[in-house]
């Protein structure tokens, strides 16, 4: 039974992991085949107010979204040798994948719906640096990693950064916080992460 607390670290993991190094590291260059998340997913999200139609679009069109569950089933394909050793961590990991296609899909069908349930990734796309809030189920290693920034919405826009964010306790325990604190600041400075459409 470890296996499940273990899976859903794993995959949490996992999932910061991914979405921080390929679909922001790789996926922001226009030739990678991972720029559908930046290029695509990002800017109909900031366009739309977190909605992006591409979830609406009929089963069988190519897009972003097909990639994104064509990867997540690849992922748990290659993670079918160890259900024979770690059965419980294996089926906790293939239920990560399902519930993070479903929570995903549903946060961009619903922006109300995922204010309220999932703001860490509302804040993901909405917020000033959208290279934080790497976590979309849960943001257990965006806390863990010191990644988490909560924005103060006013008009829609995100206003200011909450003062629950990175305070001097937390940069004591996680000392690469001071390094995400300063790309915030020069991203503040530039505004150049992605110009806001509005």
């Amino acid at each position: 039974m470890i296996g499940i607390p273990l899976g859903l670290l794993y995959s949490n993991a996992a999932e910061w992991w991914i979405h921080k190094n390929i679909l922001h590291g790789v996926g922001k260059k226009k030739s990678s085949i991972w720029n559908f998340h930046w290029g695509e997913h990002h800017k109909n999200s900031r366009q739309n107010d977190f909605c992006d139609g591409q979830y609406d679009e009929p089963f069988f069109t190519w897009n972003g979204p097909k990639k994104e569950t064509l990867s997540i089933l690849g992922l748990m394909a290659l993670h079918v040798p160890l259900f024979s050793v770690a059965p419980w961590f294996t089926a906790t990991v293939w239920y990560s994948s399902l519930n993070y296609l479903y929570k995903h899909q549903k946060s961009h069908a619903d922006a109300d719906w995922c204010r309220k349930h999932m703001k860490h990734h509302y804040d993901h796309h909405m917020g000033r640096n959208q290279d934080a809030n790497w976590c979309v189920t849960q943001p257990w290693f965006d806390h863990i990693m010191g990644t988490r920034i909560d924005y103060e919405y006013s008009n829609g826009r995100a206003a200011q950064r909450s003062t629950a964010s990175a305070s001097p306790s937390e940069q004591r325990v996680h000392p690469w916080i001071r390094m995400t604190e300063s790309l915030f600041a020069k991203t503040l400075a530039t505004d150049s992460v992605l110009p806001d459409p509005r």
